[in-house]
């Protein structure tokens, strides 16, 4: 069964469509991930009971065995210990409310472990990459006015600004992709220097904006209105990074620009936005920030999540070693 078929299925049995509704007003879940837990919940149910079994389903029939089936099938299906641990995690939460709700007399998921993770070294680029990543969009449309008998357009001139302007932005703050493209006028700070963000749970942060990126933040809001003219509110309330349509940027098409951005700076395609953020902290671990203040500065609930960076410094101190010592 398909993740969006188990979603819609999951959404019509009465329990799920409960803990749901305690996920999003108690927990302050987001869209999204309501949609996962549903979605994994719902293939739960078709790997136990089989796809043709509309709910409800039978929850309190469902014993460790059945649960063990469902962490067995992660192996089967070669599945990202990532994602495995995440439904595991998903349907043990939800028998637990079901055991509050007294609904169910026991978890069958309480005693059963995720599979292991493996802790790849997130990719980043060297502060030389990211400048000239952070400079391919200006040298892009240089190249294409020297091309060109009729100079760009006002967009095509917009368009560099703005990505010009995104990447930095990301850069600078250390955000994540949605949390940038969904910024709205009035979330950024000039004065100050601070965009103020929405991440995970719909919690709020201020991400500091270094001057370049400043900079480039009001150098995309002269080409807008030389592109959109002067519009009612758009300094208040409009997205700060548009499509050509005049509405708010996507994640995908952020991503997808990143990536043409990425081969004109002669630099991986295949590495994603995240990539940036991932080299905000180390690069401010290597200049010697402190964990404490690189956690709050990425927004990250505990102190673990964020010690991966460390391990990326030490790996580049360790790889400088290497290259450098006469008998290493």
């Amino acid at each position: 069964m398909s993740a969006t078929a188990a979603r819609f299925a999951a959404e019509a049995d009465p329990q799920v469509h409960r803990f749901l509704d305690y996920l999003r007003v108690e927990r302050n879940a987001s869209p999204h991930t309501l949609a996962a837990y549903a979605s994994d919940i719902g293939q739960c149910a078709a790997l136990i009971w089989g796809a043709d079994k509309k709910p409800p389903w039978p929850w309190s029939a469902l014993d460790v065995y059945g649960a063990r089936r469902f962490v067995i099938e992660f192996q089967k299906r070669k599945m990202a210990p990532a994602t495995a641990g995440r439904k595991l995690s998903g349907l043990r939460m939800f028998y637990r409310f079901l055991e509050r709700e007294e609904q169910v007399s026991h978890n069958p998921f309480s005693g059963l472990r995720a599979p292991k993770r493996n802790s790849p070294l997130p990719e980043i680029l060297s502060v030389q990459d990211v400048t000239a990543l952070l400079a391919a969009p200006a040298r892009a449309l240089r190249a294409r006015e020297e091309r060109r008998d009729k100079p760009p357009t006002q967009f095509e001139r917009y368009a560099a600004a703005r990505d010009t302007a995104l990447l930095e932005t990301l850069y600078s703050s250390g955000a994540r992709l949605s949390e940038i493209v969904a910024l709205r006028r009035s979330d950024a700070d000039m004065l100050s220097g601070i965009v103020k963000v929405r991440g995970k749970g719909k919690k709020e942060r201020l991400c500091p904006l270094g001057r370049p990126a400043g900079d480039a933040l009001t150098a995309l809001f002269e080409a807008e209105e030389a592109w959109r003219g002067r519009t009612p509110g758009a300094r208040e309330n409009g997205p700060i990074f548009r499509n050509k349509h005049g509405g708010a940027l996507t994640p995908r098409s952020a991503e997808r620009m990143m990536k043409q951005r990425l081969m004109e700076a002669g630099l991986n395609a295949n590495l994603s936005p995240h990539a940036l953020r991932h080299s905000f902290a180390t690069h401010l671990l290597d200049r010697g920030a402190d964990l404490r203040s690189v956690q709050e500065l990425l927004g990250h609930a505990s102190l673990s999540t964020t010690q991966i960076y460390t391990h990326v410094s030490i790996e580049r101190l360790k790889q400088a070693y290497e290259d450098a010592h006469p008998r290493a």
